[in-house]
Formats: structure tokens, C-alpha cells, sequence
């Protein structure tokens, strides 16, 4: 039998959507997810890293091209409120955010200050 020396991803370093304005989309997920960023390269990068150890970050290409980013999925405890608290400020939520339930979880779809789209999940206990 073959062995392959093919190297292989031993994890995924970070998730990063794309930002038309590094200073509007920093401030739309500071607020979302109730912390500073834990990295900044002002009029380049900011970047989370949450206490579980995954990394989300936002990058402004130097060409200014935005290509949107979907398929993010941010865990809450409770969806609902966080549903219900987010509209207050300002997400844009798909069908008024109704919370979709599949047989694992429950899920809201929205999107952030640059078109990109992104989840509101809740794991099935």
C-alpha cells in the first residue's frame, strides 16, 4: 500500500470575510460579539479571537475589490434573545430573523455592514 507524503491542514487558522470599510465592519462585529478585536492592522486587518480559541478577521484589500463572504456560523447560548437584542442595533436579518430549526440546531440568517452573510446558531442539547 502507498503512502502519501501529500502534506496535510492540520486546522483552520482563521475564518476572514472581505470589508468594503475596515472601520464600519470593525465596528459592526465589536458590537456583535462584545469585544475589541485581538488584532488590528488599522486600514488593513482586524481580527477576534474568541475565548475558545477559533479566529475571525476582516481584510481590506489593497485593490479595493469586495467579493462577499457567506457560510460563517457564530454560536449563542440563547438565539432568541440574541436575535431579538442584535435587530435592535441594526442586523440585517433574513425574514425578520425567524429562527429556523433543523434536528441539530436552530439557526437565523443575517447579514453584516458589507453584504456579507453570516449565521446566528444555536446547537440542539
Amino acid at each position: 500500500m502507498a503512502v502519501s507524503t501529500t502534506p496535510k491542514a492540520k486546522g483552520l487558522a482563521a475564518s476572514y470575510y472581505y470589508a468594503k470599510d475596515l472601520d464600519r465592519a470593525t465596528k459592526f462585529y465589536t458590537e456583535l460579539f462584545g469585544f475589541e478585536p485581538t488584532l488590528a492592522y488599522p486600514g488593513m486587518v482586524s481580527e477576534w479571537t474568541f475565548p475558545t480559541g477559533e479566529t475571525f478577521g476582516l481584510y481590506k484589500p489593497h485593490d479595493g475589490e469586495h467579493k462577499k463572504g457567506s457560510g460563517l456560523m457564530f454560536e449563542f447560548d440563547d438565539i432568541e434573545s440574541a436575535v431579538a437584542a442584535h435587530k435592535g442595533h441594526g442586523v440585517e436579518f433574513e425574514d425578520d430573523g425567524k429562527i429556523d430549526e433543523t434536528p441539530v440546531c436552530f439557526m437565523a440568517f443575517a447579514k453584516d455592514s458589507e453584504g456579507n452573510e453570516f449565521m446566528f446558531h444555536k446547537l440542539k442539547t
